[in-house]
């Protein structure tokens, strides 16, 4: 493992940049709903939509590209796509364009996503995965909680009330290039730090398990065919639900609820919200070797049942705490519906 602590860095990069991208859209709605003036939050709902329709459409097609091309071509790609489509929305700033972004970035986001577990796997070594999975686990806790701090900080910073030039030159090239409330450059920049990283790399050849493989078509039809298959994907599904639902519209409903600044409260409360899932994260290691993982998973969804309310008709201050509070609370869940999956299927997984 030592002699692969670089490559094992890179990938931490990789992840870190997934999450601290995939993870800024809280803080970012009211921005756009304000500034292309959108009529409901039904339009808003559709940008983080587009963006998930294509890891549902790209996640399988990303398997047979890693069997067919390898792994670099496929991780270059991944990079690629949300590069195109963030420079592309930071060039036009148009409600269509921002759809049609969304949905490049997720193909990208899903292709990476299904490359990164099995390289992770051979360069930590099967006898360290586990541990090397917390870690990544980690590293997109910590990018989730930082990617709402940093717009908050570049927010303030291009405010044209406050903004001087020449004190900070990265602060100065993106006040030329982009409005001072949308950012998106600095992900484009990310993006093509990524994309040298992976140019200039060589990887391990992966061998896939076959749990890692993306199977036949007999495969999925034997699959599709057990009840506790599409029970389990209801479980991820509402799982999913509840936490980019939260995260993504916290930052409005604080707005429009409660006349809470987007920008700053609104994008604190994302970041803690995130922060509070990595600790949970943590805790959830302690508390799985304790209490039966189905006890666990009946706890957790009586709680964030709780916060939820709470946070939907409670006063300001109630919702403020609330909604952040509910990183804590759902944070065991995906790996508990995964593994209880995992478990309850005896191949093909």
């Amino acid at each position: 493992m030592k002699k692969n602590l670089g490559m094992l860095a890179l990938i931490m990069a990789f992840w870190f940049t997934i999450s601290f991208i995939t993870n800024i859209l809280g803080p970012l709605i009211p921005d756009i709903i304000h500034n292309f003036n959108l009529s409901d939050l039904a339009m808003a709902g559709f940008i983080p939509t587009s963006f998930f329709i294509a890891y549902a459409i790209m996640s399988i097609p990303a398997g047979l590209m890693i069997d067919r091309f390898g792994e670099k071509p496929v991780l270059f790609l991944g990079f690629l796509m949300p590069f195109i489509g963030t420079t592309l929305f930071a060039c036009m700033h148009t409600y269509p364009v921002l759809l049609a972004s969304s949905f490049i970035i997720g193909l990208g986001m899903a292709m990476l996503q299904t490359v990164i577990n099995p390289l992770q796997r051979v360069v930590g070594g099967e006898e360290n995965y586990a541990f090397v999975a917390e870690v990544a686990q980690f590293v997109f806790g910590i990018a989730s909680f930082l990617s709402p701090l940093v717009y908050t900080y570049l927010i303030h910073e291009l405010n044209p009330d406050i903004y001087t030039e020449g004190r900070n030159f990265f602060i100065d090239l993106l006040a030329g290039i982009t409005p001072p409330d949308l950012p998106f450059w600095v992900f484009t920049l990310l993006l093509l730090v990524m994309l040298i990283a992976v140019s200039v790399s060589r990887f391990p050849k992966i061998e896939l398990k076959e749990d890692e493989k993306s199977g036949s078509k007999d495969s999925y039809l034997a699959l599709f065919k057990q009840k506790y298959v599409w029970l389990f994907f209801l479980g991820i599904f509402c799982y999913v639900s509840t936490e980019q639902g939260t995260s993504i519209f916290m930052s409005t409903f604080l707005e429009q609820y409660h006349g809470v600044n987007p920008q700053v409260e609104g994008a604190q409360a994302v970041s803690y919200f995130w922060g509070l899932m990595t600790a949970g994260c943590l805790v959830g290691m302690v508390l799985l070797k304790l209490i039966d993982s189905k006890r666990l998973l009946q706890i957790s969804g009586g709680l964030t049942i709780v916060l939820l309310l709470t946070a939907l008709f409670g006063n300001k201050e109630a919702s403020i705490i609330a909604f952040p509070a509910i990183g804590f609370s759902i944070s065991m869940m995906y790996s508990i519906v995964f593994s209880l999956a995992l478990n309850s299927a005896s191949q093909h997984h």
